[in-house]
């Protein structure tokens, strides 16, 4: 594989696993939607889709007629498609660097101010007054907790102010270092190197592959 599609496939990743490594290594909870979740790990899997199924499949006729501009319809594709599903989620909430024995006493605090009506049936919890129904789901090794709807009647709203709401409780809470973070950390080193080591021992692949989608580019815009 030439240098810059491996950093294409590599790069987006490493970043990604850098991010999430920083994060369960730090000293408070981080707390983000469940679409923003995968919104991230489908920027981080976006070279991998172009460099692997997207080129494989992709007609030749499009890159003649197309040029270079073929990539940016394939990655306008893969964000409506990312799109698509994030609508089609249900609501999630994903609390990061915290164990669900410490978070459960926070959100029940949460719970009580914001719907007095809050019921509590083992680690599920319905909020009528929000039109929200929830579940904890655990991830006991990297200390993550989902907050995951069930049933179908969920109130988007509702939902909004309960991240709102943890979000804010969440700020005040320190939590211990999740030193298993530091295995996502060297995994995006690692990564990282990889596509640098390429770069540096084939700079000329790179320049020329460039030159090439460059000249590929200006050939269809004077058409």
């Amino acid at each position: 594989m030439d240098p810059l599609r491996l950093c294409l496939a590599l790069g987006p990743l490493a970043v990604y696993l850098l991010l999430l490594g920083a994060i369960n290594l730090a000293r408070r909870p981080f707390l983000v939607s469940g679409g923003r979740d995968l919104a991230a790990l489908a920027l981080a899997l976006a070279g991998l889709a172009v460099v692997g199924p997207f080129e494989l499949f992709l007609p030749e006729e499009s890159i003649v007629v197309f040029g270079g501009y073929v990539w940016l319809m394939v990655l306008a594709l893969y964000a409506l498609w990312i799109t698509m599903l994030i609508l089609m989620l249900r609501p999630r909430l994903v609390i990061y660097n915290i164990a669900v024995d410490k978070l459960r006493p926070i959100l029940a605090d949460v719970v009580e101010k914001l719907d007095g009506d809050a019921r509590w049936a083992g680690d599920s919890l319905v909020l009528p007054g929000l039109g929200v129904q929830l579940h904890l789901d655990s991830y006991r090794a990297m200390k993550n907790v989902s907050l995951k709807s069930i049933g179908g009647r969920q109130n988007f709203p509702g939902w909004k102010k309960l991240e709102t709401a943890l979000s804010a409780a969440l700020v005040r809470e320190e939590v211990p270092r999740n030193f298993r973070g530091s295995n996502l950390l060297l995994a995006g080193l690692l990564l990282a190197a990889v596509s640098i080591a390429a770069i540096v021992r084939n700079p000329q692949s790179l320049s020329q592959t460039l030159a090439d989608l460059a000249e590929g580019m200006m050939q269809w815009i004077g058409r």
